[in-house]
This record gives C-alpha cells, structure tokens and sequence, in this order.
C-alpha cells in the first residue's frame, strides 16, 4: 500500500504541474497589432554559418516592416560567414556588419559578441534570432514587435524545429514543445524564467537596466536563458506564439551532437533563480518518480489500481500537452506522447550525471 500511496502522490504532484501548464494550452493567441510601427534592430549572431545567412538574409531582408534594420555579428569565424555579410550589405543599407575577433578575455564567448551587437544597434527595441533560424513568415517582425509597450520590454517566442521521420527529430520536437509550453505557462501565471534566442525581443533599455550579461559572461550559455532569468518580471513580460510569428530551424541529425547541445543548454539551469529552479527540478523528478513507480507498482502492488492511477495521469497529459502540441503546430506527436516523454527523461537524467562530471564550455 505504501508504494501505491506514493504513486498517487506523485501523480497528484504530476497533475498541479499540467493545471498550471493549462493556463498556457487553453489561451488564445493575440491577434491585435498595433498600430504604431517602433524602430526595430534585428540581431543575428553567426559563427561559421555561411550557408545558412546566403539563405535567410534574403528572407529577414523580406519582412514586412516599415523600418528595420539587421545587424549581422561575425563571431570570429573561420568560413566564408564575413564574406558573405559584406556581399549582402553592399546592396542594402539596413545591414549592419560588427566584425568580432577573438581576444584572450572573452575566447569564443557568444556573450561578449552578442555585446557588440546590442551596442551597434541604433534602435531601442531588439529582436533576436540565430543564423540558421528562418521566419514562418514575412510578418515575423511586425507580430513580435507588436507585443512591445511602455510597460511590455521582453518577449518571449517560439523557435520550432523542422519536422523529419526520425525518431530523433519527433524527441527533439517534443523537448522543444515542453520547453516552450513552461516557459509560455510560467509567464502567464507571473513568473517568466527563461525564453529562447532563437526568437527572443527585448528592450535596450532592459538590457542595459540588468547590466547586460555581465552577471553571467562567463557561462558559455544563457545569452537568452539566464538574461531573461535575470531581467523577466510579471509586469514587462509578454508571450508571443502567433503561428506567422514562430521561427524555424534545422535540427541536429545525430544523437551525440544533440545530446552535445543539452549538455551545454543544461549548465545554465543552476544558474537559475531558487524558486525556478525549484519549481522545474520538482517537475523532473515528479515525472522521473512517475514512470520509475509506474513500473514498480505495476509488478509489484495492485496492478488494477497502478493502471487507474497511470491511465488518469496520460489522460491528463494527453489532454493539456496535446493541446499546446496543437497551438504550436505539433499535432502529430501526440500520439507518441507517453513514449518520447519517457526517453527524454531518463536521458535528461544521464545528462544531468555527466554535467556533473564534466561541463562544456564553449558555444560552438
């Protein structure tokens, strides 16, 4: 009984997280836009991405906006990145180039570049995005900087994978979902704690209110995570996930480069304010304590109560999650939704042991 007793508690546990990631999955996109149009700057930090700017400039060039301009940020690379920022700025007057070398300080800090980038841009709000990030559409910009008030400085989209076949693509699509679905369901309920850089708007104002990145410039992640962390309240937080203003990107194809990013993205999570990360540890272990009891107490307890309290929880999950997959354009994954939530967690966990023997250091 006492296995049984637990295995309800944590399911109890399991099912306050989804009530409070139903704030997220029940709401509606705003469709207002506003009618004044603010000065953009659009950021975009690149190391070694020359194919990828050949291909999304023209599109960032594209948006539908009636003043903007782009500042390109050449991270030190080694390709062809700096070449081709000069080719598209020569025939467009809104590119910016901020050409950034390595130094002993700051070796291959995205931080410190990104840095350069916020000091060159000349317009107060900023939206960011990564070199291998495309917009879902030509009105990217124009919803995203809607959001922007006197009291509205941070906005947190959505950057959303490409879909494949692969196993691999449907984990990384779901982490991406659930990712997104606490961070949008932390916002609304007051308590914003991280955003995404591959689309991410905030203030100048803000940036240089919180110092920037210095509080954290020495962490090879969190230019989006740990700054928004830092700087994120109830009142200049807004959420945008307008299907026309989501970004897209490639994926990685392999398990060991994959497993290589969440590595590096999970350093940062310590980094965390105390009640965030023990809202988002208590979340995890709820749900490691799911699966690990569910199995348990179907060997070993009342199976016919283990099935009730197991079949209720996946209801529950099917039904707030699904309908967050739905909002954000990842229907076809709930089907698989037990099944890729139980992968990734034991392999957050065996990221979470080799973290804690080994941390990665550098962005790229």
């Amino acid at each position: 009984m006492v296995l049984l007793y637990g295995f309800a508690a944590v399911v109890f546990i399991n099912c306050l997280y989804f009530f409070l990631f139903s704030k997220f999955s029940f709401s509606k996109a705003s469709e207002k836009i506003t009618s004044e149009k603010y000065p953009v700057s659009l950021l975009v930090c690149a190391k070694n991405e020359a194919e990828n700017l050949k291909k999304h400039i023209p599109l960032w060039q594209k948006l539908d906006y009636p003043d903007f301009e782009i500042i390109l940020i050449n991270d030190a690379s080694i390709d062809g990145t700096l070449e081709v920022m000069e080719h598209f700025a020569e025939k467009d007057s809104r590119i910016k180039i901020v050409n950034v070398k390595n130094n002993e300080a700051f070796w291959a800090n995205k931080k410190y570049a990104m840095t350069l980038g916020i000091k060159k841009a000349k317009n107060k709000r900023m939206l960011f995005t990564d070199a291998d990030c495309r917009p879902s559409s030509d009105q990217w910009l124009k919803i995203m900087a809607s959001h922007f008030s006197e009291k509205k400085q941070l906005i947190l989209g959505y950057g959303a994978y490409k879909k494949t076949a692969s196993f691999l693509n449907k984990l990384i699509r779901f982490e991406t979902l659930m990712t997104a679905l606490q961070y949008f369901s932390y916002a609304k309920a007051g308590m914003p704690y991280m955003g995404v850089g591959r689309n991410l708007a905030y203030t100048a104002n803000l940036y240089y209110g919180t110092n920037g990145f210095m509080s954290h410039m020495k962490i090879a992640s969190g230019d989006d995570d740990l700054f928004v962390n830092e700087a994120a309240t109830k009142e200049n937080t807004a959420i945008c996930f307008a299907e026309d203003a989501f970004t897209y990107s490639i994926p990685k194809k392999t398990w060991k480069s994959w497993i290589l990013q969440k590595k590096r993205h999970l350093t940062t999570a310590r980094l965390y304010k105390f009640k965030h990360r023990f809202l988002l540890s208590s979340y995890y272990i709820s749900n490691f304590l799911f699966w690990v009891l569910a199995i348990t107490n179907l060997i070993l307890a009342d199976w016919k109560v283990a099935v009730i309290l197991i079949s209720f929880r996946l209801l529950v999950q099917w039904v707030v999650v699904g309908s967050s997959a739905v909002k954000l354009k990842e229907k076809n994954l709930i089907p698989f939704l037990p099944f890729l939530e139980f992968f990734l967690v034991f392999i957050q966990m065996s990221i979470f042991i080799s973290n804690s023997i080994s941390k990665p250091v550098k962005w790229k």
